[in-house]
């Protein structure tokens, strides 16, 4: 994720098999093969999300013609219904016109015509694209496929596929494995949250795309054995604030101070900037006892040297550009109409209008990490004033390059007559710098030995690492809730909201059955309470099932809602 989320491993899930997530209408006998092929690979059942798969170089996330082929036996369905199944490694091409989609497949003469969508799945293997590359590989993907149409004529390729399994293809391709487990295991816990956080689809058709403009899933010929193990050792397990899964925001490089939210991102509906707060993304120095570098001073000072700094292993710990003032004026000239668009320009430069001569550039504001806030260029005609680290970075090229980040002082070089001759640039961190630092989570958790939930605790405020919240309910899909996960300590509390005054919680804690009574007060049920399991799991996988004997017996929908807290806040900070 770029622009745009553990300790243990959980899952959510209902008592029906994985592959019905994928394909509910499925005949009993390809239901049962699937199940047997997911008992196999000895993985349990998660989430289902839907990606979105462009082409090999990303220009488009639409096809009228594809050709498909799985690894093991591979079937296809219309609309849930089965038409089809065919061998291994069978090319199986698919194109969309006059409104059906057209299926060839080497046994037949005439192509099947279906209305759609279709979908394909592959019992016992994965499933591949003919020609569709990712990181120089032929794509494999697990899951399940499906081709839905547009209104234009064209079809989406949607890869349905299991939140963890979609992780193990996320997460090598988002950090490097050699910036060692701890930190695979909080770009993990990251990851989780940006996929299962709430958001605007990017299409009817899917949740999430696969490349930059989400997260970098490349599918499962690029998973590596260290990020599947992080994956694995977190499954399941989010970044809470409250009861709600926190916006894990992280970038390549901070700087060695991490900048608010509020000062970064504009709100994604009223484009107001800077936006509103998000207490768990703060401005964070890697060292304490750094004061803030939202001076110019303090600023100057921290960018043009090096001081300690989790980021330090980084390339672009400190970077420095520089333009000659005609160099300066060309660049502003061809970036400012597309920057102007954005709304962050003021005034607005349109395409044909002429920028005067370049006086100087001045810093109007800074954040605490000394990202730019505003920017102000100065001409013999106008000035403009340009908000937002994203817009900056853009506005400024060198070399046709955005400055890699916003966290950057400028001198103005000018001669003896005061006369601009250059603008030199000394800057730190690549990215927006909010959130976790992946450099940093790589050096504390190779170097300092800081596991992960440490990290993410240094770059998430206040942050509760745990299950999803769920709802458990006499709603006959919420009678009886599983989660499973790993338990990296032997500590888990179950965190619980009584709203409506249950009495009982049934759990059922790896085959054991357990009945616990809910306090009560004086005037009634008390609402927040804790529950520590911790003498009940175990070091390793955990499976516990949910449910109240209240919900077989009343005729009225009321509920509770839960998670559980897996790994203890770091309350003392880190100190070097």
């Amino acid at each position: 994720m770029k622009n745009i989320l553990i300790i243990t491993s959980i899952i959510i899930t209902f008592a029906i098999p994985s592959f019905a997530q994928y394909l509910p209408a499925v005949p009993q006998a390809t239901m049962l093969a699937a199940e047997e092929a997911l008992k196999a690979s000895n993985r349990p059942s998660s989430e289902v999300v839907r990606v979105g798969i462009g082409t090999t170089n990303f220009s488009t996330y639409k096809y009228n013609d594809i050709t498909i082929f799985g690894t093991g036996d591979t079937q296809i369905y219309d609309n849930k219904m089965l038409i089809g199944n065919y061998g291994a490694n069978q090319n199986i091409r698919i194109a969309l016109k006059d409104g059906y989609f057209n299926i060839y497949t080497p046994q037949s003469t005439l192509p099947e015509k279906v209305l759609g969508p279709v979908q394909i799945t592959s019992n016992f293997g994965l499933l591949g694209v003919s020609g569709l590359k990712r990181a120089g590989k032929q794509a494999l993907y697990h899951g399940a496929f499906e081709l839905v149409k547009n209104s234009d004529g064209t079809f989406n390729l949607v890869n349905m596929v299991e939140v963890e399994e979609y992780l193990k293809g996320v997460v090598p391709n988002e950090m490097p494995v050699a910036f060692g487990l701890e930190a695979l295991k909080a770009q993990s816990v990251a990851a989780r949250n940006y996929v299962l956080s709430p958001r605007t689809k990017s299409s009817p058709n899917y949740d999430v795309v696969d490349s930059v403009a989400s997260q970098v899933y490349f599918g499962a010929n690029t998973e590596k054995p260290l990020a599947t193990q992080a994956v694995r050792e977190t499954e399941g397990i989010v970044a809470l604030y409250g009861w709600d899964l926190i916006l894990a925001q992280y970038s390549s490089t901070a700087g060695g101070y991490t900048e608010s939210y509020s000062n970064a991102f504009s709100d994604p509906y009223t484009k107001e900037f800077p936006s509103k707060e998000k207490p768990y993304l703060k401005a964070q120095p890697d060292i304490i006892g750094q004061e803030p570098l939202d001076d110019e001073y303090a600023a100057s000072v921290y960018y043009k040297s090096k001081p300690d700094s989790y980021d330090v292993r980084s390339p672009y710990f400190r970077w420095e550009r520089e333009w000659s003032k005609d160099e300066l004026r060309q660049v502003l000239q061809n970036n400012l109409p597309a920057q102007s668009a954005t709304g962050f320009v003021r005034p607005a430069f349109t395409k044909g209008d002429v920028l005067d001569d370049i006086v100087e550039i001045k810093v109007n504001r800074r954040g605490e990490s000394g990202k730019i806030i505003e920017l102000e260029v100065f001409t013999t005609g106008k000035n403009y004033k340009i908000q937002k680290e994203l817009v900056i970075r853009r506005l400024l090229t060198k070399d046709g390059k955005a400055l890699p980040s916003a966290n950057v002082v400028f001198d103005n070089i000018k001669d003896e007559n005061d006369n601009l001759q250059s603008i030199h640039a000394y800057g730190g961190g690549f990215g927006h710098g909010v959130g976790m630092s992946q450099f940093g989570a790589g050096f504390m958790g190779n170097e300092l030995h800081k596991s992960f939930d440490n990290i993410l605790q240094h770059y998430y405020t206040g942050i509760t690492l745990a299950t999803k919240p769920i709802i458990i309910s006499s709603d006959l899909s919420q009678l009886s809730v599983e989660q499973s996960f790993f338990a990296p300590k032997k500590y888990a509390k179950i965190i619980i909201d009584n709203k409506f005054g249950i009495g009982q919680l049934k759990v059922d804690i790896n085959g054991r059955e357990k009945i616990f009574d809910l306090p009560k007060e004086i005037f009634g049920y008390k609402r927040y309470f804790e529950i520590d399991i911790s003498k009940y799991v175990q070091q390793g996988r955990n499976t516990l099932v949910f449910s109240s004997p209240e919900f077989l017996q009343s005729s009225i929908n009321k509920g509770l809602r839960l998670y559980i807290e897996l790994v203890e806040k770091d309350e003392s900070g880190l100190i070097w």
